[in-house]
C-alpha cells in the first residue's frame, strides 16, 4: 500500500510500515507542509491491525535540519498560525505515542531541533555514529517546547537534558549513544535504514500480542512524563514564537 504526500513518502511492506521524509534538497525541515503532513500520516496508524513495526527514515544528507526559518517569521507575525503550529506540535507527539506497535528511527544525518525530539519519541534509534544532534531553540531565542523538554528528558536524564537544552550545544550520535538517546550504532550513514529494517524485521517476527503491550507500556510511562510539562512547554515556545528576540534572531540567521 502507498499514500501519496508532498513531504514524505508512506508505504507498507507486509508487517511493516515506513515513512520515509524525502526532500533532500531543503534538508528534510519543518515548514509549514511536513509540519501538517507528519501528524496526518501518523493518525490513521494507531488503528492499524496489521503493522507490527514502524521504520522513520529520510533521504539525503540530514534526517531532519529542524523548524524552517521562513515559518517562523510568518508565524512571529501571525497569532492563528502560531496557534495551529501549536496543535500540529501536539498532534505529533499525541500521534507518535498512540502507536501501538515500536518505531524505529534511522538517523543517517542531523537530527535538529524538532528532528531531534523526534527521534526522541522513538522507541529504537540506530545512528550514524558522527550524525549531528542538537536542539538549538534557545539560539533562536525559543523554548525547547515541542517535545525537547521531555523527550531529551527521558532519554538522558534531567541533567545532561538542560545541559544541551539550555545552551544548544550539539552532540555526535556517539555521544548520544553515550548518553542513552541512541540505541544503535553504525559506521556509514548507509547502512542506518538497513539496520533499522533489520531490527523492524525481527520484531515483526514476534509473536504480535507481547510486543504491542510491551509498547503500550512504554507509552503509558512516558505520557505520564509528557503530561507533566509538555503542553506548558509548548505554550512558553508559543509565546516566545510571537516575541521580538525570535523576530531578530531568524532574521540574522537568514542574513537580511
Amino acid at each position: 500500500m502507498q499514500t501519496e504526500f508532498e513531504c514524505l513518502e508512506f508505504t507498507v511492506d507486509g508487517p511493516i510500515a515506513h515513512i520515509r521524509f524525502k526532500r533532500p534538497d531543503l534538508l528534510n525541515r519543518f515548514d509549514e507542509a511536513l509540519h501538517e503532513e507528519f501528524p496526518r500520516v501518523l493518525r490513521p496508524l494507531a488503528g492499524a491491525r496489521d503493522i507490527a513495526a514502524l521504520v522513520l527514515s529520510a533521504e539525503g544528507k540530514a534526517f531532519s535540519a529542524g523548524g524552517d526559518l521562513e515559518m517562523m517569521l510568518r508565524a512571529n507575525a501571525s497569532a492563528d498560525m502560531r496557534e495551529r503550529l501549536r496543535d500540529e506540535a501536539l498532534a505529533i507527539v499525541e500521534n507518535l505515542l498512540a502507536l501501538p506497535f515500536p518505531v524505529i528511527a534511522a538517523v543517517q544525518g542531523a537530527a535538529i531541533g524538532l528532528g531531534a525530539t523526534i527521534i526522541t519519541c522513538c522507541d529504537i534509534v540506530v545512528a550514524w555514529r558522527q550524525a549531528r544532534i542538537a536542539d538549538p531553540h534557545v539560539v533562536l531565542g525559543l523554548v525547547a517546547g515541542d517535545g525537547g523538554v521531555l523527550g531529551w528528558t527521558q532519554s538522558v536524564g534531567a541533567l545532561r537534558a538542560k545541559r544541551y537544552l539550555l545552551t544548544g550545544d550539539r552532540i555526535t550520535a556517539e555521544q548520544a549513544y553515550a548518553m542513552g538517546l541512541v540505541s544503535d550504532l553504525v559506521e556509514t550513514p548507509e547502512e542506518a535504514l538497513t539496520v533499522a529494517s533489520e531490527i523492524a524485521g525481527r520484531i515483526a517476527a514476534l509473536p504480535r500480542g507481547g510486543v504491542r503491550g510491551t509498547k503500550r507500556a512504554f507509552s503509558r510511562l512516558a505520557r505520564q512524563t509528557y503530561g507533566a510539562a509538555f503542553e506548558l512547554s509548548l505554550a512558553y515556545e508559543m509565546e516566545t514564537l510571537g516575541g521580538a528576540e525570535v523576530l531578530a534572531t531568524v532574521t540574522a540567521a537568514r542574513g537580511t
